[in-house]
């Protein structure tokens, strides 16, 4: 028999609340999930645990509470309170009692404190016979807040706040080291209390223990309705949580009271699955409910186990409900070892009670799934809700500049490595020397996807941005593409990488990072029109400009907008500003969209000779098949130096030649890491790997290259991306990684990198919180 299902009349339960009698725990519902009951079973005192009630008035209520006191607290005598052998910090302190600190006119009432092993009292004063107004158990779920300096500049006041189990003490003093004396001692006392363990927890531990005893088992599960179905609203969490409000600074868009509300709330919201047409919402709200909040997913697998146990209707539409909720959380999230234990051996009793079920089969599918999941960055997306809901998997289409697309199955453990290498595999790449990854590509920004990134997660976000985005914005997509160039003169030009290569080359054209004339760039446009449509023809379909000829071009050749000198003195920019807001302001206002419309007409002037000059071009190339135009194509590009790096706009903070910080292009090849000067064909300096002593992140946005006996600081948003290319060049040649700086908390491993597979891109390693860089960003 269970050491904690029967137990003697001198063995009481350790439940929250330390050394808390039964009677008064039983009628305690915030405290344990249910009352405790005692009756005769096989002859021994049972201790049964079943959800709790609220029918006693309010006058019982009250009662209880002085109880409780009585029960943890020991009687003071009538001694004076300054005699009091137990304080350990005593004190003149003011508590507010009622409105708040914001408003002059209430000011808190002073009182007389003391904090003793167990709990925090306040008396009427200090002097002998002083009556004790109230009492604060201490325990180890209580919390103590450190004082708030805006709350001090508000009201001069430094606040102490203690969290209790029922009671907050909001506490003030003038006196910043007395608060934080009090704060001290206050935390000091919670850090010496014993860890709380709920009836929850005790019965788990005791299922693990007698798992193979099937007769303690069943009378466990009979004797404590906790570990059941219930219909009945949960009055308090099944794991033990800090009492005290949640910071609010986390991330998310929404706001949360405590943990112990939350939980109540979750389990609201897990009934009402239930009888929900289309759950899939409310899941994926429970789902992100324990991304932000970690320490409920604990919580919320006990609660799913627990209604996914002897339910009312096995099988039935609501059970399953359940069960596909614990399908998506056991692709989610990766319960503690002893939830985890528990959760198994749940699954492995459902699979034998039930086998060839519904159930079992969810059963099976989440003991694999656990053995997968490491974690995610996003909730899963509806559609992969959906799919769990199902046990199939998802269809990810993957977009192939210059071949169709791929459709892919994923699962939720399925990440960009497996993803590209099967596609290296599909496509053909596998004996290439170069590097491929996937790509995010959206209509602000295109970034690689790191080597152990989930594409669910992926998926999810591009989910979210959906929502977000214009009618007229082209939806999210992923994309494979070269990821590094380590050898770009003997790829064939009839092979799929030549034309990606081709892509490749097009893209760093549009986006200026091609320093070249102007009449090359036409040549280029032309030559590219003659890829896609070959010979011309009127009736061929013409791309926008702005898809064949890099559009910065364009708005160069337009004159820049008047300068005007700011104001020198205080009164001409107050005469500005009221001119600006009357009718001159109106004028200004007309004058300027006047010039903005006369810039449009000059800008689709520039446009339509260009186009013209390009189609001139384009009718010179009759006859040049498509596998001529692209690699003529890419040859001219080629024809640039740096053509196969992947550059960065950085500024530089130590320049090469002694100049103040400018903006630069810094170009990491396979060979060299090289400095450009945006639009400049030739190099401003180049270095090869073997002058590069070390590289790193000195701070979040700043990337130190130390280059023989000088460092060169890099102010960039992209500080892990150009480290973790680097570290893909110096891994792909075989070679060790380079020592990172000291300053860095972040350093790389020290350990020797592994040669890479041929065509695949590398594993994030120190950077997988962070995607991997890819070809050019701006």
């Amino acid at each position: 028999m269970s050491s904690r299902a029967v137990r003697g009349g001198t063995d009481p339960v350790p439940l929250q609340g330390q050394g808390l009698p039964r009677a008064a725990s039983h009628r305690r519902g915030q405290e344990v999930s249910g009352p405790i009951t005692m009756g005769l079973c096989a002859g021994s005192l049972e201790v049964n645990l079943s959800q709790p009630t609220r029918s006693s008035s309010g006058s019982e209520r009250s009662l209880l509470v002085a109880e409780e006191m009585r029960s943890l607290i020991v009687e003071k005598g009538p001694g004076p309170v300054e005699d009091d052998p137990d304080a350990l910090v005593k004190g003149w302190l003011q508590r507010e009692m009622r409105g708040c600190m914001k408003t002059p006119w209430i000011r808190p009432r002073k009182y007389w404190f003391v904090l003793t092993p167990d709990s925090l009292d306040y008396y009427s004063s200090n002097e002998k016979g002083a009556r004790r107004l109230g009492s604060l158990v201490l325990t180890n779920l209580c919390s103590v807040l450190w004082p708030d300096k805006q709350l001090y500049k508000e009201t001069g006041y430094w606040s102490v706040t203690v969290f209790g189990r029922k009671h907050c003490y909001r506490l003030y003093t003038e006196h910043l080291n007395e608060a934080v004396r009090w704060v001290c001692a206050v935390q000091k006392v919670i850090d010496s209390k014993a860890p709380v363990q709920t009836p929850t927890q005790l019965l788990m531990r005791d299922v693990e223990e007698h798992s193979s005893s099937p007769e303690v088992l069943e009378q466990i599960y009979r004797c404590n309705p906790i570990l059941r179905y219930t219909s009945g609203p949960l009055y308090a969490p099944l794991l033990p949580f800090p009492y005290g409000s949640l910071d609010q600074s986390a991330p998310g868009p929404r706001s949360y009271t405590t943990l112990r509300d939350e939980a109540v709330k979750l389990f609201n919201s897990l009934q009402q699955l239930e009888s929900e047409r289309d759950p899939v919402p409310l899941m994926q709200g429970v789902l992100q409910t324990c991304l932000d909040l970690p320490p409920l997913v604990d919580e919320i697998y006990c609660q799913l186990v627990k209604q996914t146990t002897e339910p009312p209707a096995p099988g039935g539409q609501g059970d399953l409900h359940y069960w596909q909720l614990l399908t998506c959380m056991s692709c989610t999230f990766l319960p503690s070892p002893p939830v985890l234990r528990f959760l198994r051996f749940h699954l492995d009793k459902t699979e034998s009670r039930f086998p060839a079920s519904e159930m079992a089969k969810y059963a099976c599918f989440i003991r694999e799934a656990l053995g997968k999941t490491k974690g995610r960055e996003c909730v899963p997306s509806l559609e992969e809700i959906l799919m769990l809901m199902q046990r199939q998997e998802m269809i990810c289409t993957v977009h192939c500049p210059g071949a169709p697309a791929c459709s892919v199955a994923i699962s939720s453990h399925t990440t960009a490595q497996e993803v590209a290498q099967e596609l290296v595999s599909r496509l053909g790449l596998s004996q290439s020397p170069n590097l491929f990854a996937l790509y995010e590509q959206s209509r602000r920004r295109e970034q690689p996807v790191g080597s152990a990134t989930l594409l669910a997660d992926v998926l999810t976000r591009f989910e979210n941005l959906a929502g977000e985005q214009r009618e007229q914005d082209p939806p999210c997509r992923l994309c494979f593409k070269h990821y590094g160039f380590l050898d770009t003169d003997n790829v064939p030009r009839d092979s799929l990488e030549f034309a990606l290569l081709f892509e490749q080359a097009h893209e760093m054209v549009l986006r200026g990072y091609v320093p070249t004339s102007e009449e090359t760039l036409q040549t280029l446009a032309a030559l590219r029109l003659q890829s896609l449509n070959s010979d011309f023809s009127t009736h061929a379909p013409f791309p926008r400009l702005e898809e064949l000829f890099p559009p910065h071009v364009l708005h160069a050749r337009l004159p820049p907008p008047p300068h005007r000198p700011p104001a020198k003195c205080r009164g001409a920019r107050l005469r500005a500003g009221l001119l600006a807001g009357g009718l001159w302001g109106q004028a200004l206002a007309k004058q300027r969209a006047e010039r903005d419309q006369r810039l449009r007409g000059r800008l689709r002037e520039e446009g339509a000779s260009t186009m013209a000059a390009i189609v001139e071009k384009w009718k010179l190339l009759q006859g040049m098949g498509r596998p001529e135009a692209m690699a003529a194509y890419v040859a001219l590009v080629r024809e640039w130096p740096g053509f196969g790096s992947t550059l960065f706009d950085v500024d530089l903070h130590v320049s090469p030649v002694g100049a103040g910080p400018q903006r630069l292009w810094l170009g990491i090849g396979a060979k060299a890491v090289s400095l450009y000067k945006p639009g400049e064909p030739e190099p401003l300096d180049s270095f090869c790997y073997g002058r590069i002593s070390s590289f790193g992140a000195s701070d979040s946005s700043t990337f130190r290259l130390s280059v023989e006996d000088r460092d060169l600081l890099f102010e960039t948003s992209q500080v892990d991306e150009i480290a973790q290319l680097l570290n893909t060049y110096l891994a792909s040649a075989g070679a060790q990684r380079l020592p990172r700086p000291q300053e860095s908390p972040t350093s790389a491993p020290t350990s020797e990198s592994t040669v890479l597979p041929q065509g695949l891109c590398p594993a994030a390693g120190p950077w997988q919180h962070q995607p991997p860089v890819g070809s050019s960003h701006s």
